[in-house]
């Protein structure tokens, strides 16, 4: 990828959030089973609340930094929401191990829109770092074995890939709003926060939430739903997108070694190969990207 107007500390950005996402899993298996609705919601909704009290902070000029367009608010709004919500319709409507594997076509789908930005050129390595990524993701989600494909959870199955399609998607139209400040990404949690609750009230059963969920879903509010989709704003705007792309594959390594080291989940050798596959990846979409820029911003 050309990288003559990449912000290296917005790539990081972006690689810190793929690293914060890699701990949802374990802090949703911490939620029990607190229907999947509200925990968007409340999420969210902490995810909102903490950059309202961080804006807040800094007075009238943070508050005005969540200022956004509306096509940039709704893109972000719906976007989080929409991915979330057909992630959660696919799980329920296919099985998890081909919906998970369906939906992890979005790191390969950010490096194949990023092509289609203006300026930007895809190296071959960006390719196949991305497809390495993916096989790598294939072997943890299957954990080595083959696939079962039933046409009657083809709903299901729709889902998930529209899922990878909206985030792909989002994350490479929101270039488009590179002149936006990522604390716009606040209103927009707290959108999705609403719109969580009123899929709730509609189709969940009322629910108490013990003490220790409200701690996880703080947890996940300033984690991975807080923190981490603002890092992502930032470096999906003003990052190397194709290098986040391919290196988003990390997410579903990092998350199964969090759940093993939780006790969640077996430690397996398929494990070992998809760290190698990752890391060879990974490896060339860095050359890739370091061989496009120019001889002055090289280290």
């Amino acid at each position: 990828m050309r990288a003559d107007n990449v912000d290296r500390k917005a790539t990081l950005g972006g690689i810190c959030a793929i690293g914060l996402w890699s701990s949802l899993a374990l802090l949703t298996t911490l939620t029990g089973a607190l229907p999947p609705f509200l925990v968007l919601a409340c999420c969210f909704g902490f995810a909102g609340l903490f950059g309202l009290t961080w804006a807040a902070r800094t007075g009238t000029a943070g508050l005005r930094a969540m200022q956004a367009p509306p096509a940039a608010l709704a893109l972000s709004t719906f976007a989080l929401f929409g991915y979330h919500a057909l992630y959660f319709f696919a799980l329920k409507h296919a099985p998890p191990v081909e919906a998970n594997l369906i939906n992890y076509l979005w790191p390969l789908l950010i490096v194949l829109f990023a092509g289609l930005l203006p300026g930007v050129r895809l190296r071959a390595g960006n390719i196949v770092g991305a497809l390495l990524g993916l096989a790598a993701a294939a072997l943890l989600v299957t954990g080595g074995r083959g696939l079962s494909i039933d046409s009657s959870h083809t709903p299901g199955y729709l889902a998930a890939f529209c899922a990878a399609i909206t985030w792909g998607g989002y994350s490479v139209l929101n270039r488009r709003f590179a002149d936006v400040d990522s604390a716009a990404i606040v209103p927009a949690c707290i959108g999705v926060s609403l719109l969580g609750i009123a899929m709730h009230l509609l189709f969940e059963p009322a629910t108490t939430i013990a003490p220790t969920q409200w701690l996880v879903l703080v947890a996940m509010g300033v984690g991975p739903t807080g923190i981490a989709f603002r890092l992502w704003d930032r470096g999906t705007k003003h990052g190397d997108i194709a290098l986040l792309g391919s290196l988003s594959y990390l997410a579903p390594l990092l998350s199964t070694l969090l759940l093993v080291l939780a006790g969640r989940a077996e430690p397996h050798w398929i494990q070992t190969v998809a760290v190698g596959l990752l890391l060879l990846g990974a490896w060339m979409s860095v050359r890739a990207s370091r061989a496009a820029m120019p001889a002055a911003a090289a280290p």
